[in-house]
């Protein structure tokens, strides 16, 4: 059996797997041959003959030349992009790495959230300035609290259950919407509603985490009007896919104080355009798209492969895999 690992990027060599992973799965599965692609036309030369694929950027040209493929495994947890009409009829199974980001990304969502509440980000521009900023740092916009807050959560998956997990922790009341509302309610949520529970969700607010899959119903969730329906004083975090929001909608919402401040980790496009408004907002969090990263990233994402490469050499169902038709 034959396995190819090609997992590169050419602008975020971040995401890009170390060649020392691919020696440990080597050293793991003797038995088996394992493929090294580290760009695309690497990835067309050794696709054609491999019965599995270690990869989250398969698609196009390189499904339809892997005429032997049986089984993905994605490094990310978001395969919305990844999926492929062709996985279906040739009955190709995903299979995803959520999970893996729940606990990083969670601490980021509170790391931002208390930035925003008790204007951090300002505290570290001021202290560049070196100026002393005691009364704009004390006032009540700057003190605000976690603790009685109100937290709204859009997606409760792996990620969205450990951000209520840790939110309630900290005394904030969580509440959310998720597709299918009559799941039982992850610990620290006190009120789940369907997809027709954003409105009232995005009213009560006071920090809308955007923790949902991007998918054909997720895209363009929150626009205009959905920003309009927020508190003046509320603040939007997205750490899932940028294509969840409107930035257009979100950049006008920012400049005119609609909304109190976003912490953005994802992005329409990225790498970020440089001219981009959303740099230059003085109530506005950007990170590269790292809330996910954590040292030992490389180490879980490739312990979770081999347990589902045991599994697949065994018959036995695999862990994560993908509803091919929801996009998650």
């Amino acid at each position: 059996m034959k396995v190819l690992v090609a997992i590169y990027y050419r602008e975020a060599r971040v995401w890009t797997i170390p060649a020392r992973y691919v020696d440990v799965l080597r050293a793991r599965f003797p038995h088996l041959t394992f493929a090294h692609a580290e760009d695309h036309e690497d990835s067309l030369r050794k696709i054609p003959d491999a019965d599995v694929a270690f990869s989250s950027i398969l698609r196009g040209e390189l499904i339809a030349a892997a005429t032997r493929l049986r089984w993905i495994h994605s490094s990310a947890a978001g395969v919305g992009s990844l999926i492929s009409p062709d996985f279906k009829t040739r009955g190709i199974v995903l299979t995803n790495s959520r999970g893996i980001h729940a606990r990083t990304i969670a601490e980021y969502v509170v790391a931002v959230t208390l930035m925003l509440f008790r204007k951090l980000h300002v505290a570290v521009r001021r202290q560049l300035e070196v100026e002393w900023a005691q009364e704009e740092l004390s006032g009540p916009d700057a003190t605000r609290a976690l603790h009685g807050a109100h937290v709204g959560l859009v997606g409760l998956g792996a990620i969205g259950s450990e951000v209520a997990r840790v939110m309630a922790a900290l005394g904030a009341e969580v509440r959310a919407v998720r597709r299918r509302p009559a799941l039982p309610p992850p610990a620290g949520v006190t009120r789940v509603a369907g997809p027709d529970g954003l409105p009232a969700l995005l009213s009560w607010a006071d920090v809308v985490v955007l923790a949902a899959p991007h998918t054909r119903e997720t895209r363009g969730l929150i626009g205009a009007a959905e920003l309009a329906r927020m508190k003046p004083d509320a603040v939007l975090v997205n750490v899932t896919r940028g294509r969840l929001v409107d930035e257009r909608a979100l950049v006008a919402a920012l400049e005119r104080g609609a909304i109190g401040g976003a912490a953005l980790d994802v992005f329409e496009q990225e790498p970020l355009h440089p001219l981009a408004p959303l740099w230059t907002l003085p109530n506005v969090i950007i990170t590269p798209h790292t809330s996910g990263f954590r040292a030992d990233y490389w180490d879980a994402v490739t312990d979770l492969f081999c347990e589902n490469l045991r599994r697949f050499e065994r018959g036995e169902p695999l862990l994560n895999v993908v509803d091919l038709d929801r996009g998650y």
